[in-house]
């Protein structure tokens, strides 16, 4: 097996993987918007508050003002 920057053929697999897998941004953001309102909808289920941004200002929504 080659080496690649002190590690064997698989590392420079998976390190590649990474790299390609970051360069999607499109990816990411799905990836990224899906996590935010999957974490928003169990705050919601649970009956927890959660914070946002409103007109500049820090805001509370209860779970019943949280809007998905």
């Amino acid at each position: 097996m080659g080496m690649y920057r002190g590690g064997d053929a698989m590392t420079a697999h998976y390190r590649d993987h990474i790299v390609e897998t970051l360069a999607d941004k499109e990816k990411i953001t799905a990836a990224v918007v899906s996590a935010v309102r999957a974490a928003v909808l169990r705050h919601k289920q649970a009956g927890n508050p959660i914070v946002v941004m409103k007109d500049g200002k820090t805001v509370w929504l209860q779970p019943d003002e949280i809007e998905l």
